[in-house]
């Protein structure tokens, strides 16, 4: 009897070495409809580093070997470092290098923030873990910039390209990161119910004392935090480290043992005599602390599209170099209404998301921008952030049993999808925050009304279901139980007018007859026959060279 050896067959390249901005048609599409072509060159690098194989090879460590905290040294003394592996390090090191955080802050022009959400929509897809930091430090510049003298001592660090891991005071660092401690355990998102309290110093500085149930990133160099100072309550910064080295009153308690997000460290924390600093006006901290929601909810909602982009290219790659029943999978017509599908879903999140970074471009220049970026981050937080774990879990059965092994980035981004619908605020949260910026913010429907009525005219679905929503807007407006569905309905409109602006017309088309057309289940793969889906479906496989 011979012995066989048996081949491997039929299994599907690696997606590395390629360009990940260059590979998708509507990325440069998006930048040069925003303006942000003059980052183009920065863009391709950035996509030639995230699509490498090196960097997959990191993130797929960073996520194996998690952080772990050491609470004391060998003597017994109490240090409250965590211990990341070095590929963490890596890649962050690379972002910052990339100024994944501080573009818009550092290149204060035209197109610059979506320049700079751009960079992150294409790091979120390759390793969500380190875009915590990154997202946090690019959302706080603005409240810091409130104190001249905070900003004095922390403006350069938290927008240096150079990223230093070390754990330590600020005049030791080159570059510094931000995190946030805002939520406790009886409040949750009710940060009216927060307990922590602050004790005047005399010296300008105040102490904090109580407990954070979730501190996101507790090794950062600084962070915003919430207290009590009597009845009311004011926000702090407060840095990690004092000058002489010392942790500055921040004790660990625990790392939080997450379903995905597995590299970043998040953590339960006292706060013992931390010493801190009030920004904003004392008593009004909600106001200040959230006041980065908005830079931060719209980049959550670019970090996720990028995640669904990154789904359906791994979904449409796999599809078209594996074979079934003697045929490609691509060339399949049921797959291929499934990968229509998804590429529709991720392009008009990503117009979506752009659209209102676009608008914080222009917000100094124009009001109405302004009011756009506000009444829209919470509409585009919502609804990209609630259908990617849908559209992720699809794409991973669009490779069958091997998307689900932790060696396929699938599985990474499957456990990832869940979290930004949670983070800077549940769904519930943020549909009431849509109300009450459509109820309080002057201007706010008008300017939703101007920009839909933008693409007025060019598709007769489109604008019957405008006038449905004009019909139907006030009443939902005051019944408080249907926030979600005109949260769902607002976004649904802003994409499809999004895509009849700018997206090629089949794009368009697809979208509308489907999101916008009566019977619409949600679920992928419900394209109607006249839909060209193949054409949709190779549109979507990543070009790779």
């Amino acid at each position: 009897m011979t012995s066989s050896v048996w081949q491997v067959s039929n299994q599907v390249p690696v997606l590395a070495e390629y360009d990940a901005f260059a590979a998708d048609p509507v990325l440069p599409s998006i930048v040069a409809a925003f303006g942000a072509d003059w980052a183009k060159e920065r863009l391709h690098e950035a996509g030639r580093t995230v699509g490498s194989a090196r960097v997959q090879e990191l993130a797929y460590l960073a996520n194996r070997y998690t952080p772990e905290l050491r609470a004391f040294d060998r003597f017994g003394n109490r240090i409250d470092e965590i211990a990341f592996h070095p590929a963490w390090h890596e890649l962050m090191g690379l972002a910052i290098g990339q100024e994944t955080h501080a573009l818009a802050w550092n290149r204060p022009e035209p197109g610059a923030q979506v320049a700079r959400a751009m960079l992150q929509y294409l790091w979120y897809g390759t390793e969500p873990g380190i875009c915590c930091p990154i997202n946090m430090t690019y959302a706080a510049v603005p409240v810091l910039k409130q104190d001249p003298l905070l900003w004095e001592q922390w403006g350069s660090l938290v927008t240096s390209n150079r990223y230093d891991p070390r754990q330590g005071p600020a005049h030791l660092k080159t570059g510094a990161t931000v995190g946030t401690a805002m939520t406790e355990t009886q409040g949750g998102s009710d940060l009216r119910q927060t307990q922590t309290y602050a004790e005047h110093n005399g010296d300008g500085t105040w102490s904090l004392h109580g407990r954070k149930w979730f501190f996101s990133v507790p090794h950062s160099d600084v962070f915003l935090t919430l207290a009590r100072t009597g009845e009311a309550i004011s926000c702090f910064v407060v840095p990690g480290w004092l000058p002489d080295g010392a942790r500055n009153g921040v004790a660990i308690q625990r790392l939080k043992e997450k379903v995905g997000n597995c590299s970043s460290a998040s953590s339960e924390v006292e706060f013992r005599g931390a010493i801190g600093h009030l920004i904003g006006e004392q008593g009004r901290g909600i106001r200040t602390g959230l006041s980065m929601n908005h830079n931060s909810r719209l980049d959550i909602a670019a970090a996720s599209a990028g995640l669904m982009r990154m789904a359906v290219s791994l979904a449409a790659h796999h599809a078209r170099h594996r074979r079934a029943f003697q045929k490609a999978l691509i060339d399949q017509p049921i797959m291929q209404n499934v990968l229509a599908d998804l590429a529709l879903e991720a392009e008009a999140a990503a117009w979506l998301a752009f659209r209102l970074f676009a608008a914080l471009d222009r917000q100094e220049e124009s009001a109405s921008e302004r009011l756009l970026a506000r009444v829209g981050a919470p509409i585009a937080k919502y609804w990209i952030t609630r259908r990617a774990p849908a559209l992720v879990a699809e794409a991973l059965e669009c490779h069958g049993g091997n998307g689900f092994i932790e060696e396929n980035p699938m599985a990474r981004l499957y456990r990832e999808a869940p979290l930004n619908a949670i983070w800077e605020g549940s769904g519930n949260v943020i549909c009431l925050d849509v109300l009450r910026s459509l109820a309080r913010e002057a201007g706010a429907v008008d300017v939703l009304r101007a920009e839909l009525m933008a693409a007025a005219g060019g598709d007769r679905r489109y604008d019957a279901a405008l006038k449905r929503l004009e019909d139907e807007l006030p009443e939902m407006m005051r019944n408080e139980g249907q926030a979600r569905r005109l949260t769902e309905w607002l976004a649904l409109m802003l994409q499809a007018s999004l895509l009849l602006r700018f997206a090629p017309p089949a794009v368009a088309d697809a979208f509308i007859v489907t999101r916008l057309g009566d019977g619409w289940s949600g679920q992928f793969g419900d394209l109607p026959p006249a839909v060209d889906a193949a054409a949709l479906a190779r549109r979507a496989v990543p070009a790779v060279s």
